[in-house]
């Protein structure tokens, strides 16, 4: 009966240690997995100190992490939780979107959720002031006017504002649209070739208010991410010929030179249609985000180009048989900082280089080639997010290259509808 008796007692005594053992091997796990996910919370604190990048995007409100319970004699008890009801016992899942920044470029650096649509209104100025300036009557980049005319100081200023629709169609994938209204004026002084005795004189002093190019974007973010690895999103923009002609407006044909002019009147768009693919790539550092990109633009070629001259009984003589633009090689880096949860702060680099363009004239068959351009800004940017459905954009660029404006402002203001 005694031998009987121990031997029961035995076996309740190794019952006893293997629940010490699993207990202590789920507390282990439980604390593993609590490690794991208050350093999960903080990058996603820090994360949410970008938030200003994008209205809406920012709208998770701080994780506290219940501290786990001692589990009940002589069983496991309750799995401690977080307050988002998700058991502290299980690995968070990764991070499906990257992080947000403070926007310098054109591009966002984050897409919008599925279902949420963005409204962003927008406010542009640029300003350029060149000594010696080239005009062509032909515009590849938004007021970066390419060619050939009498001048000797230009003074250049833009004002564009812009209604963008952005729509979350999938976690991935978001599509956008861009109306641009522009408002330009500029004030040319030189003194004609042909009698260098004159007196400086004022070649033209216009301004011109209509809409721009419309353009369509779409984007899809092609990979997972998360942790140190970084995020890839793809680009597409469309843009339209909707603004002002370059061909279009009213020019005064030189007397000097059949082949150059005056313009009487400013374009506000490109005059060309043209796709541009790009690839964006951000990298997660804690507390730093890296950002970069690389583009190309395509304009697509246009023939029976005939420019509206004012002074010329036949302006057929001067048309061009067909103009092709040179493609633009673009790229951009840059870095993003939290400074806390509601403000963040970008710096970065933006380059474009603008290829020769070939004009071919339908008078007597010559060709005019073009010229490279390189166009480089330093550009700063600040965020703010005033509420979880607005917030405050502002970035300053400097062009660093001699046919950059000298000055670009942005003010955005993204709202979630």
């Amino acid at each position: 009966m005694a031998q009987e008796t121990g031997g029961d007692v035995a076996e309740q005594l190794e019952t006893q240690v293997r629940k010490i053992e699993s207990l202590q091997r789920e507390l282990d796990a439980q604390r593993a997995a609590l490690d794991e996910l208050r350093r999960t919370v903080r990058l996603e604190a820090r994360g949410r100190g970008n938030a200003p990048a994008q209205a809406g995007n920012g709208q998770a409100a701080s994780m506290q992490v219940a501290a786990p319970r001692q589990p009940a004699a002589g069983g496991v008890g309750p799995i401690a939780q977080a307050e988002d009801g998700r058991p502290v016992g299980q690995a968070p899942a990764a991070r499906e979107r990257p992080p947000e920044v403070a926007p310098i470029f054109e591009q966002p650096g984050v897409l919008t959720k599925p279902g949420t649509t963005i409204f962003e209104p927008s406010l542009q100025y640029q300003y350029s002031s060149s000594d010696k300036i080239a005009l062509v009557g032909y515009t590849i980049i938004p007021a970066i006017i390419i060619g050939l005319i009498d001048v000797r100081n230009v003074k250049s200023n833009s004002l564009t504002g812009t209604l963008s629709f952005r729509r979350g169609i999938t976690n991935r994938f978001e599509l956008e649209a861009r109306l641009p209204y522009v408002y330009r004026w500029d004030d040319v002084r030189g003194r004609e070739i042909a009698d260098p005795e004159r007196v400086r004189s004022v070649f033209f002093k216009e301004d011109a208010n209509d809409i721009g190019d419309v353009e369509l974007i779409g984007r899809y973010q092609l990979n997972d991410g998360g942790g140190d690895s970084p995020y890839y999103i793809a680009s597409l923009r469309f843009k339209t010929r909707t603004g002002k002609d370059p061909f279009e407006v009213a020019t005064s044909l030189s007397v000097e030179n059949a082949r150059t002019g005056n313009v009487n009147e400013l374009p506000t768009g490109s005059g060309f249609y043209s796709l541009t693919p790009g690839l964006t790539v951000l990298i997660p550092s804690d507390p730093a985000v890296f950002f970069g990109g690389i583009s190309y633009q395509y304009s697509f070629k246009r023939s029976g180009v005939t420019p509206n001259l004012v002074n010329v009984s036949d302006p057929g003589n001067y048309a061009y048989d067909e103009i092709q633009p040179g493609g633009v090689l673009g790229f951009n880096f840059g870095m993003g900082l939290a400074l806390n949860e509601r403000s963040s702060f970008s710096i970065g680099y933006d380059h474009l280089s603008v290829g020769k363009t070939d004009a071919t004239f339908r008078y007597d068959g010559s060709k005019a080639e073009g010229v490279r351009v390189q166009l480089g800004s330093l550009l700063l940017g600040y965020s703010y997010r005033l509420n979880d459905k607005r917030t405050l954009n502002l970035s300053v660029g400097v062009g660093v290259t001699r046919d950059t404006p000298d000055v670009q402002l942005t003010l955005r203001v993204p709202i979630t509808l």
